[in-house]
């Protein structure tokens, strides 16, 4: 099978040759990985064996796709946030409407202008996929994104003080969002259509659900519709505990769920498959809190298959990956011990890290 026939075989709950696998590695471990393979970062996904390939669109790729050698380095976005690298990862470093009165944050405007630009990425990892599931991450989609502007202790003052100002904008997020999942389906062959909002914590909803439905939902509704129009699935990347709000997910339209916090309440994978498994597909649940970092190999083997077969149990349904990027202090043998799991042995993933090697081969890879 190739990655994108096993992908959509996995979306149909139809069986597949080994279930697929899209993980992703936080900056410190990717670059352990590549040293440990004498590989490239960019023959990662290849060497490893992802069968998606996907690359940001929107605001994560300032936050993930900007890539800085050592923490303190900065740069400010096209949304004019400014983010610094700290312990790997680009963090915010000023909200750029943090202290900003109503009418100026109201009069903010996104930056339609440099679509194009944002687009580029995707350009170059689409032309280079044959035979791989594409997907384009149009994230964050409304709420993330407002607190990412607005900072969120202002972004809860505002949702209680000024909700005329709050659902506007919140709109206007989603309106960018919108915007660019339709130029990335008009513009490239994609087989989804990777959204996100994070309104979940490791304990619940970061507000009343009741808001959420009320203002977040109809903007998500229409971000989905334009993959709907197409009868593209919708994935959609939410942490933390969202229970109370996956019916209402489901009902819009979500096809693929992720990342599936194992630890976080009501966010056991057996669960959520027990109850929602007939409508949607499950990507993640490895745990990267406690199993990978700290677990033997033999647990981690355990986790799993058991993890894979319970839902895989109507025959497809689901994506391994673990529940956020594997930390930088994962032992290597716990990683190949979950891949040895899925079906991608350590000598086929050395073969393919020499395959590498011997011919140069990156291009291909990226993404």
């Amino acid at each position: 099978m190739t990655s994108k026939e096993r992908v959509v075989r996995a979306l149909r709950k139809e069986s597949q040759d080994r279930v697929p696998v899209y993980m992703w590695f936080h900056p410190e471990t990717a670059s352990i990985l590549s040293r440990e393979l004498e590989i490239p970062p960019s023959s990662l996904d290849f060497v490893m064996g992802n069968d998606v390939r996907q690359t940001w669109v929107a605001n994560n790729q300032a936050m993930e796709g900007t890539v800085h050698e050592r923490d303190g380095e900065s740069h400010t976005d096209a949304w004019g946030i400014a983010w610094t690298r700290m312990q790997g990862f680009n963090q915010i470093g000023c909200f750029p409407f943090a202290s900003a009165d109503s009418d100026t944050f109201a009069a903010y405007s996104y930056p339609y202008h440099h679509i194009d630009q944002l687009m580029e990425p995707m350009g170059k990892l689409a032309g280079n996929s044959e035979g791989y599931f594409l997907g384009c991450d149009v994230s964050p989609c409304a709420f993330e994104m407002y607190w990412r502007l607005r900072g969120m202790e202002q972004s809860f003052v505002d949702m209680a003080d000024s909700p005329a100002l709050f659902a506007a904008q919140i709109k206007k997020a989603a309106d960018f969002a919108l915007r660019l999942s339709e130029e990335a389906l008009a513009r490239f062959p994609l087989d989804w259509l990777w959204t996100g909002d994070d309104v979940a914590s490791q304990s619940g909803l970061l507000f009343n659900p009741d808001t959420w439905r009320a203002i977040v939902k109809p903007e998500l509704k229409r971000i989905f519709a334009v993959a709907k129009k197409r009868n593209i699935p919708v994935a959609y990347h939410c942490c933390g505990s969202l229970h109370p709000i996956m019916e209402d997910l489901i009902e819009i339209g979500m096809d693929v769920l992720n990342p599936v916090q194992p630890n976080c309440p009501e966010m056991d994978p057996a669960t959520l498959k027990k109850e929602f498994g007939r409508f949607i597909t499950f990507m993640g649940g490895v745990d990267t809190q406690g199993l990978l970092p700290s677990g033997t190999v033999a647990e981690v083997r355990r986790y799993t298959r058991r993890l894979i077969d319970t839902m895989t149990s109507d025959g497809g349904g689901y994506i391994l990956a673990a529940s956020h990027t594997i930390p930088p202090e994962t032992p290597i043998a716990n990683i190949f011990a979950m891949y040895a799991e899925a079906g991608i042995s350590r000598e086929e993933i050395l073969d393919r890290a020499s395959e590498v090697r011997n011919s140069g081969k990156t291009a291909k890879m990226e993404g």
